[in-house]
């Protein structure tokens, strides 16, 4: 790595979430918006996370609005949090 970096060491990452409910809350209201529209809302909701693009989110029943309020490090946190079952 540049500017002295070493790759041997690991870098801490830390989110807190306090805002978990509403996180899960938001992520329903915009995955029932794709499925309501016809999409894929996994798919889509990938192509989010992953560009931060907020076109790949419909913006029926105000769903871009609604996912552009949740930080994606927190977004990705709580997928990952739920995922693992902890």
């Amino acid at each position: 790595m540049e500017n002295g970096s070493d790759y041997n060491q690991t870098i801490t990452f830390s989110i807190s979430s306090e805002n978990e409910a509403e996180t899960r809350n938001i992520l329903r209201q915009v995955y029932d918006a794709l499925l309501e529209k016809g999409y894929n809302p996994i798919n889509q909701l990938a192509g989010y996370i992953l560009s931060e693009d907020p076109t790949y989110i419909t913006n029926h029943k105000n769903a871009r609005a609604l996912i552009r309020k949740i930080d994606r490090n927190e977004l990705l946190n709580a997928m990952i949090r739920g995922y693992l079952g902890i």
